[in-house]
């Protein structure tokens, strides 16, 4: 009878922790607001642009092929990324913004030093911020 008193509670809190455990792990989200500039990928890192060359360049990029990003005001790349699966490409839903500042709602995640956003809502900045 004791030992069922034991055993009972610490097979049921090693079901609990082998549960939680089998949870596959996400990496760090939380929703943000990041202010910045969309600019083509390459540029962003073999020209080390601070902001794009013109939006007719960032737009050419994109249609060339290299995907968009958000150079936030701090320096950080954001990745745009589709939380859909299979994911898709965000040039689509940034290419109106391609060379412009912009202000960007979405799921912002950490991982291995990359950062990356889940586009909730994205619109021009206003002049001069």
């Amino acid at each position: 009878m004791k030992l069922q008193r034991v055993l009972v509670p610490a097979v049921t809190l090693l079901v609990i922790l082998f549960s939680v455990n089998a949870v596959p792990a996400r990496g760090a989200e939380q929703t943000e607001t990041i202010k910045g500039y969309v600019i083509d990928s390459a540029c962003t890192f073999v020209k080390n642009l601070k902001n794009p060359a013109s939006p007719e360049c960032a737009v050419a990029c994109a249609k060339a092929g290299s995907p968009l990003v958000i150079l936030a005001e701090n320096g950080v790349i954001y990745w745009p990324i589709s939380d859909a699966t299979p994911a898709t490409s965000q040039n689509g839903r940034l290419t109106e913004f391609a060379g412009k500042k912009v202000s960007v709602t979405g799921k912002v995640y950490s991982r291995g030093g990359s950062h990356a956003i889940v586009v909730g809502k994205i619109e021009a900045a206003p002049a001069g911020k």
